[in-house]
């Protein structure tokens, strides 16, 4: 996938949700570069307390000198305003002063070791909070490793630091695209003002897994990208949702596919073009899309006869029933579903209808995530071909992917 790719694809977010440490390092986003005084680090603290509980040796200077990562950390600084760390350029000034200052006083050494691992420590938790809006299944999910302790123990247990805080600085292969190409244009461009909707990307695209199989959809670009070990091995277009009902941004793990599923309408839905055909067509038109009213929502729910549903009250809103669609030709789920948990019952699912996949606005679902090709990507999951033997729904549990969902803005 090219850079000028990566820059094209707009990421979601909404409301923060904030990891500690998170909250200042906002705060500082505001501070200007080229303030003078020095800054307060709210991690100086606990940096303090671990360097003294884990009688912990300096890790950024080697006999009074400081090391190829001193000069590292620095740099990463000075580009993190695009990692969502505002102050870091004045830090990097603080850092490279103090080394200037230090001429082999091992107290001044001291002081400089723990401004670089406060300012470390501030820099990966700026870096490793959630994605604001995302929902995340699991808490496994989140972003990991941001604790103060965490932080400086995985650095100084590193066989090399450089090639450590390269690798934790680089979040995953999507995020340091972006970043990275966006750093080579602010500096051909003589500026340090980022580009804001390259900010937005980089927020959302934090909580992308750096590693392992997981899939990717980009509803801005309403395309599934499917990854292993960080770099894309196929994708297909999908259909997302509408701006009434948008694709919400979703972090959880794909256990199963199912086959042949059954079809839940939506109550709105229900009420609204089910109704109103119902009401035109009658129980022909109701028993041809395979259409059952059940009782309630329980997986072996009883059903209901069509005589006993006043379908004008649905239509009005005033009675709510519940409508499962047989599998069969006309289900709208087709032949394959592929579920995931989360709160909003969204999911991936094949279509009997292809014509809107040649759409350039393929915004036309009430949520869910419609499929080019359910069976490319039910291959790609199983490593078979994933193919029911008989028309009943049925579960395979054979598969598991990370799934992650990014909306536009």
């Amino acid at each position: 996938m090219s850079i000028s790719f990566l820059k094209s694809i707009t990421f979601a977010s909404a409301a923060a949700l904030v990891a500690p440490g998170a909250a200042v390092a906002a705060d500082q986003a505001a501070v200007p570069v080229a303030a003078t005084q020095a800054l307060a680090l709210p991690t100086a603290g606990s940096v303090a307390a671990i360097y003294n509980q884990y009688k912990m040796k300096p890790i950024w200077f080697r006999n009074g000198a400081p090391t190829v990562a001193a000069t590292q950390l620095v740099q990463i600084l000075r580009r993190s305003p695009l990692d969502g760390l505002g102050s870091g350029p004045q830090l990097a000034d603080q850092i490279e002063a103090a080394m200037r200052s230090t001429n082999g006083n091992p107290a001044a050494v001291d002081a400089a070791e723990q401004l670089m691992s406060s300012a470390w420590v501030l820099y990966v938790q700026t870096i490793k909070r959630p994605t604001p809006g995302m929902i995340y299944q699991y808490e496994v999910l989140k972003p990991q490793g941001g604790r103060t302790d965490q932080i400086l123990l995985g650095a100084a247990a590193a066989p090399s630091l450089e090639a450590y805080i390269s690798s934790v600085a680089a979040v995953n292969p999507i995020y340091s695209g972006i970043r990275d190409a966006e750093w080579a244009r602010m500096q051909a461009a003589g500026t340090m003002t980022p580009d804001p909707k390259i900010l937005a990307n980089l927020e959302r695209a934090r909580s992308i897994p750096s590693r392992g199989r997981f899939v990717l959809v980009d509803v801005a670009s309403q395309r599934l990208f499917m990854y292993e070990n960080g770099a894309p091995v196929d994708s297909m277009k999908v259909i997302v949702g509408d701006t009434k009902l948008p694709t919400p941004m979703i972090a959880s793990v794909m256990y199963y596919i199912t086959y042949n599923p059954y079809w839940n309408a939506p109550d709105h839905l229900v009420k609204g073009p089910i109704a109103a055909k119902t009401l035109a067509g009658g129980k022909k038109y109701f028993d041809s899309m395979g259409y059952q009213v059940m009782a309630d929502w329980s997986a072996n729910s009883a059903t209901v006869p069509f005589e006993s549903v006043n379908w004008k009250d649905v239509a009005a809103g005033k009675t709510h029933v519940r409508v499962r669609q047989d599998p069969g030709p006309k289900n709208f789920m087709a032949q394959l579903k592929y579920p995931f948990a989360n709160p909003q019952d969204i999911y991936l699912h094949d279509t009997p209808e292809k014509g809107p996949f040649s759409l350039a606005n393929r915004a036309r679902s009430n949520g869910c995530v419609r499929l080019e090709d359910a069976q490319r990507f039910g291959r790609w999951l199983l490593g078979r071909e994933p193919s029911p033997r008989e028309r009943r729904p049925r579960f395979r549990f054979s598969c598991h992917a990370a799934f992650q969902s990014t909306s536009p803005t």
